[in-house]
């Protein structure tokens, strides 16, 4: 069976799923059980949008961005982002303080509206609505530039942007650390609920495949990894893959559960995503 299986460019998401796209000797790098995948890359801001509209068979999204799409929907155990120390950083040129970012004034560049990033800095400072989405690798050059005041910064640019002579205003992974207790989920592997159950259970089986295989074997997937961060240099890479590839990308395991449903929980409470947004989790039988 073919699935549609969409996920980013960044160093995290060719690590994990390396395994499973790639062969030698004609032959899968880990058992498929038969499954042969079509690899949609793109922004994740971009995923979730294939997401909202239902079009691909199994995507990497945002935990907020899930949160809008449960009725298409579900969430596999295994593949995730999530973890502590790793959340988004709010940056700028100037030194900002925590209350001009609530004076709702300054002019915050985000990675995208769905993404758990923005969904944290409204958590945070709810005051903050004056945004400019745009693509995650473009913020820290509009923050330098004067473009905007400030910028929501993820992915690998948690390690670059110091070097540039830009300033920490708040870490939201932090934020959001000592306010639930919880890890932060920000991404997840997610398949279509029209799916049957026994293609549900093969891909999250797969998936957790890949990953076990990455961590055992840490310089195959280099090539492919390479071959997509052509610009990062090797040691922000490896320090990208083990900052967003944990225990928790093998299975979210009973913490992981309970930090996706505080997210889902908190974004309720906020009134940010529908009544009835529930995660649901494929279970393995």
């Amino acid at each position: 069976m073919e699935l549609s299986l969409g996920f980013s460019p960044c160093p995290n998401d060719c690590f994990m799923f390396d395994a499973l796209l790639h062969h030698e000797n004609r032959a899968p790098l880990v058992d498929t059980e038969g499954l042969v995948f079509r690899p949609f890359m793109a922004d994740v801001e971009a995923l979730n949008k294939a997401a909202f509209a239902g079009e691909l068979a199994v995507t990497k999204l945002s935990y907020h961005a899930f949160a809008h799409c449960t009725d298409k929907y579900q969430l596999l155990p295994a593949g995730s982002a999530l973890g502590r120390n790793c959340g988004p950083l709010l940056i700028s040129r100037r030194e900002i303080t925590a209350d001009e970012v609530r004076s709702g004034k300054l002019r915050i560049a985000i990675p995208g509206v769905y993404t758990t990033a923005n969904f944290l800095l409204g958590l945070a400072f709810p005051e903050a609505v004056n945004k400019v989405p745009m693509i995650f690798s473009a913020i820290e050059a509009a923050v330098l530039s004067g473009e905007v005041d400030a910028g929501l910064i993820i992915h690998e640019n948690r390690f670059t942007y110091q070097a540039k002579g830009l300033r920490k205003i708040i870490d939201l992974g932090e934020y959001w650390e000592s306010t639930t207790g919880t890890p932060i989920p920000l991404g997840g592997i997610v398949v279509k609920s029209t799916l049957p159950e026994d293609v549900k259970q093969k891909m999250n089986r797969v998936l957790r495949r890949s990953v076990e295989y990455a961590f055992a074997h840490r310089n195959a997937s280099m090539p492919f990894v390479r071959a997509h961060a052509q610009e990062m240099d090797e040691a922000v890479m490896q320090q990208h893959i083990n900052l967003y590839v944990n225990e928790f990308s093998v299975d979210l395991g009973g913490e992981g559960r309970k930090a996706v449903n505080t997210l889902f929980g908190e974004a309720r409470r906020l009134k940010l995503v529908p009544e009835n947004s529930n995660a649901i989790i494929v279970e393995e039988e």
